[in-house]
């Protein structure tokens, strides 16, 4: 019988399981990690490729500045506000043929400069007045002419 005390043995941490998983996290977050700088977009709008559209004869032209001004079928609008826009709107459809202006197509066409807002603006007041239809107007892009 040996009654000796044994000498003990120093716990040991072993590292290389706890790196192999923070290399398998690292590489999982680089994958999946998204990295958008807004302030390095250079947006030039409106320009598009598409098919020459066919004209329609009920279509209402809404016109939006760069400053924010609204014109309806080359009529300027008083005001930049939403329900001025949507009388205008209102105004066009209902001079439309036979009381159709539902079915008009409304025809969005604004500056590449214009606020945002505006735009939205004449959608909402679209909405407002029942037009569903709309488009927006574009210009070809340099490769396409």
């Amino acid at each position: 019988m040996n009654f000796r005390p044994r000498p003990k043995d120093e716990p040991e941490i072993n590292l290389i399981p706890f790196i192999d998983v923070l290399l398998v996290i690292l590489i999982f977050l680089m994958l999946t990690t998204t990295y958008s700088k807004f302030t390095e977009l250079q947006l030039t709008l409106p320009v598009a490729d598409a098919e020459q559209q066919r004209e329609h004869p009920r279509e209402i032209i809404v016109a939006v500045a760069a400053d924010g001004r609204y014109a309806v079928n080359q009529t300027a609008v008083d005001g930049k506000s939403v329900d001025a826009v949507a009388a205008a709107l209102a105004q066009a459809a209902n001079a439309q043929t036979a009381g159709a202006g539902r079915d008009s197509v409304l025809v969005i066409s604004a500056d590449a400069t214009a606020p945002h807002q505006a735009v939205i603006s004449v959608m909402e007041a679209a909405r407002r007045v029942g037009l569903s239809q709309i488009t927006f107007a574009t210009q070809p892009s340099a490769a396409a002419r």
